[in-house]
């Protein structure tokens, strides 16, 4: 069984607040300032692709990528639904490997936090540098410390649709800012509920870091902004956005 293999059949209903709509218009008004009006965008960890398809919608030629082939079975039947040409990669963000150069690259929805080895972080990066054009631009998001610390932490959350129940539990390491994170699924069918239970992790890295990082591996770091504005990072900004160009 793939990893989110059952996670994807309800990771819509359970991100109904991300607001993709809104989080393409913020995607697409930076790349536009970055230069970017148009050409071939990748869309890292694309997970079931609704951002991709809002991407689309801009006129970008899409690539999303995703390690989970269910998340991109979803991903390709709503690319049909809407009517929207997208070509969809089943690979790891530090596997990446691609037919040519992209125009850009966005990483979404705290995507680069899955990576809780630097070294997977490193090689993440190394891969993009590959296939990025250069003078391209990479835009991507990550959770900040003080998320995993402060709302994240040894929290748990409860979700219920009228199709799925979700208990939600993390377990905060402080020494690394990793969250390992444990969802269960009770599923009712025919009167009685099923359990299905998935399993994942996410560290928090300084931004100082992931700067070194992307300087290692060929980018210059453009801006940083608070999440969804233009804003600087505040001491309790729970998402930050990065801004980096292909050297």
């Amino acid at each position: 069984m793939s990893a989110y293999s059952f996670f994807a059949k309800y990771y819509d209903e359970l991100t109904q607040n991300v607001e993709y709509t809104q989080r393409a218009d913020y995607f697409s008004a930076l790349l536009l300032s970055c230069g970017v009006e148009g050409g071939t965008v990748l869309d890292l960890a694309c997970g079931t692709g609704s951002l991709s398809i809002e991407l689309a919608k801009y006129g970008y030629d899409i690539i999303g990528v995703d390690a989970s082939e269910d998340m991109l079975c979803q991903a390709q039947n709503k690319a049909f639904e809407n009517g929207v040409r997208a070509m969809f990669l089943c690979q790891t963000m530090q596997e990446l490997d691609l037919y040519g150069t992209v125009d850009a690259a966005v990483c979404s929805l705290d995507s680069i936090n899955h990576l809780i080895d630097e070294e997977d972080v490193c090689q993440t990066f190394e891969r993009l540098k590959l296939f990025v054009a250069p003078n391209g631009v990479l835009i991507f998001d990550v959770n900040t410390v003080y998320k995993h610390e402060k709302v994240l932490g040894d929290n748990t959350f409860v979700y219920e649709y009228p199709d799925v129940f979700c208990v939600w539990q993390n377990s905060f390491s402080e020494e690394d800012s990793i969250v390992d994170i444990t969802l269960d699924f009770f599923e009712e069918k025919s009167g009685f509920y099923k359990r299905h239970t998935e399993s994942f992790s996410e560290r928090a890295y300084d931004i100082d870091f992931l700067k070194v990082v992307l300087d290692k591996a060929g980018f210059d770091v453009e801006n940083v902004f608070d999440d969804m504005t233009r804003e600087p990072l505040k001491e309790d900004s729970q998402r930050a956005v990065i801004v980096a160009r292909r050297r």
